[in-house]
C-alpha cells in the first residue's frame, strides 16, 4: 500500500460510495439553520420510500465518531434478544453508588433506563451479554467499525467503537425494515421505548447520545419520523462546546424535520 495513503480513506471511500448510491443533495436550509445556531456539525435526513436524502455536511457525515447513547437502540435489541435481564428480571437493581445525574440513582425498568439514559443500567446489561456477541452483531449489522480489543461495557462510550451519521442511517433503515436478526417481541418492545412525540398523524421515534469521554465532544440524536404516507430516518451530531449546546441535538433535527415538511 501507498505510504501516502491516509488510514482514514478506506472508509471515506466507502461511506461515499453509499451516499453516491441514494438520491441526495446538499440542503442550503439546512446549512442555514445550523449556520443560525452558530454550531458545527451534520444532518441527514432520508426517505425510506422513495430514497430521497438530505444532508447538511457530506464529509462530516461519512466521518465516524463515537455513537455514545445512541448505541442504546441496537444494544437493547441485543439485551432483549440475548436474555439479558436474566429470568424474566424486569428491574435493575441500582448499587447505591451515587452519579452525576440524579434520575441514575434509584432502581430502573429497562422503559425508564432508556428514557434517561441510565449508562450503568446498560453497562449492567452489556457485561451479561458479553464482548464475544457484541462483536458478532455489529459485523453483521456492519455498524461503524469496532477496534479490538474493547472492554465489553464501555467499549460505545470510550470511543473503541465509531460509526458515521451515514452509516446511523443505513442502522435505522434495517431497524425500520426489521432486517436485523431479532424477533418480532424484541423490535414491539424497542419500537415503544424510542417513542418521544406523537400526534394525530405522526409519530418521532429516537434517542440521543453525548460523546463526553472524546475529543470533540460529539451530541447525537438519531431516530424516524412515522408520517402517514412516508418514514423519514435522521442523524444529526454536532461538536458540543458546552453543555449549553446539548438541547440544540433535539432542537435543529425538529427544525429541520419542520423545514422540509416532515413534521408540523
Amino acid at each position: 500500500m501507498d505510504s501516502k495513503i491516509k488510514p482514514w480513506l478506506p472508509w471515506i471511500l466507502l461511506a461515499a460510495a453509499t451516499l453516491s448510491s441514494l438520491a441526495r443533495g446538499e440542503d442550503a436550509g439546512l446549512a442555514r439553520l445550523f449556520a443560525q445556531h452558530g454550531i458545527e456539525g451534520t444532518l441527514v435526513v432520508a426517505s425510506v420510500r422513495t430514497g430521497r436524502t438530505v444532508i447538511h455536511d457530506e464529509v462530516r457525515a461519512a466521518q465516524r465518531f463515537s455513537p455514545a447513547s445512541t448505541f442504546k437502540v441496537f444494544n437493547t435489541l441485543i439485551a432483549l434478544e440475548e436474555g439479558a435481564l436474566v429470568g424474566g428480571q424486569s428491574v435493575l437493581k441500582w448499587d447505591g453508588r451515587q452519579h452525576d445525574f440524579p434520575d441514575w440513582n434509584r432502581d430502573q425498568t429497562l422503559e425508564s433506563a432508556f428514557k434517561v439514559s441510565c449508562v450503568w443500567c446498560f453497562q449492567a446489561l452489556a457485561s451479561r451479554v458479553g464482548a464475544q456477541k457484541y462483536g458478532t452483531y455489529l459485523r453483521d449489522a456492519a455498524y461503524g467499525v469496532l477496534r479490538e480489543p474493547f472492554d465489553a461495557t464501555t467499549f460505545w462510550l470510550d470511543g473503541a467503537l465509531q460509526v458515521s451519521a451515514i452509516e446511523q442511517i443505513e442502522f435505522l433503515r434495517k431497524l425500520h425494515s426489521r432486517q436485523l436478526p431479532f424477533s418480532a417481541g424484541t423490535y414491539e418492545t424497542l419500537r415503544a421505548l424510542m417513542l418521544v412525540q406523537s400526534g394525530p398523524d405522526f409519530a418521532v421515534r429516537a434517542k440521543t447520545g453525548w460523546s463526553a469521554r472524546t475529543r470533540p465532544e460529539i451530541g447525537w440524536y438519531i431516530g424516524y419520523v412515522e408520517a402517514a404516507d412516508d418514514v423519514w430516518l435522521f442523524a444529526l451530531n454536532i461538536t458540543v462546546r458546552n453543555a449549553a449546546d446539548l438541547p440544540l441535538r433535539q432542537k435543529l433535527t425538529l427544525q429541520a424535520l419542520r423545514a422540509q415538511g416532515i413534521l408540523r
